[in-house]
């Protein structure tokens, strides 16, 4: 057993070497921040990461725990295509949860951790300067006809100023960024959280963005474990989306990633955030644990 530990920590010696001084942009989706034991599996990981020289900015989410609040406190939520229409009190909920439970949850899991973290939102330093997301023509997959839609306080990303986060960044603290941003009048939007990430990522020149959730990689059949996809690269994807093989949701998802990369990015991660050490596992072994694409 001590053998074997030996042998992962010379495994992971080139990893550090390599990445040491780089930045990596994490988004944790707020599936794995709900339970407070994996949360503080992870933030083991994230703080070993940031001791061992890697520049580390976090991006929450929080989707699961604000439609959780929302039925506690019986306020009906539209969800359209995976996206939530934000009504006024939504937008107050994801405020409180996102900018203040979530965010300090995470703060204080790395706190206990060792890690000198900041817990901001996109408001903070006018880090995410978004507009109000215009109304949206949606196809009915019933009628199979197109509607109008409102999204209501949902933000498109204008621009990233990475000012304060490269401060930050320099004097070796760890930023955990939530998913709110705002215009230049004040007005506060909630924005998808792994759109802030890749958008972070670009403007930080980042070595890889690692998106953290509740599945373990890309699969090309769904519930079939030898259809996962362990190391992708942008001509690949090309490939898979031209010849039919990648269908459905997972079509924008692997053009965005392709994209992503095209804009600076080095590499990309899909890895289970519930599986223990999946993100040491990710950034230091040959092996891996999720699904990597490269440019």
């Amino acid at each position: 057993m001590i053998q074997a530990r030996l042998d992962l920590l010379r495994e992971a010696l080139p990893y550090t070497r390599r990445f040491k001084g780089k930045t990596f942009v994490v988004k944790l989706s707020g599936k794995v921040t709900e339970g407070a034991e994996n949360l503080l599996s992870l933030a083991e990981e994230l703080a070993l990461l940031h001791q061992v020289g890697i520049r580390v900015c976090v991006v929450h989410g929080g989707g699961k725990q604000l439609s959780d609040l929302a039925l506690q406190m019986g306020v009906e939520q539209t969800i359209i295509d995976g996206r939530r229409v934000t009504d006024d009190a939504t937008l107050d909920m994801a405020k409180m949860l996102f900018a203040g439970k979530i965010n300090t949850d995470i703060l204080a899991a790395l706190r206990q951790c060792g890690a000198h973290a900041v817990g901001l939102s996109g408001v903070d330093g006018n880090i995410i300067h978004a507009e109000r997301r215009p109304p949206k023509e949606i196809v009915n997959r019933e009628t199979g006809e197109s509607e109008s839609v409102d999204f209501g306080h949902v933000g498109d990303i204008l621009e990233i100023d990475d000012r304060l986060l490269q401060v930050l960044l320099d004097q070796d603290y760890l930023p955990v960024v939530s998913s709110l941003g705002a215009d230049s009048e004040g007005r506060v939007f909630n924005i998808n959280a792994d759109t802030i990430a890749a958008e972070i990522a670009v403007r930080l020149k980042a070595e890889k963005l690692i998106l953290l959730s509740d599945v373990d990689g890309i699969y090309l059949r769904r519930g079939e474990p030898d259809s996962k996809l362990s190391r992708l690269t942008v001509a690949d994807i090309e490939r898979l989306v031209s010849e039919g093989v990648a269908t459905g949701g997972m079509i924008p998802k692997l053009q965005a990633i392709a994209d992503l990369l095209r804009r600076g990015v080095r590499s990309a991660h899909i890895i289970d955030g519930g599986a223990r050490n999946a993100l040491l596992s990710e950034v230091f072994t040959d092996e891996g644990t999720g699904t990597m694409i490269v440019a």
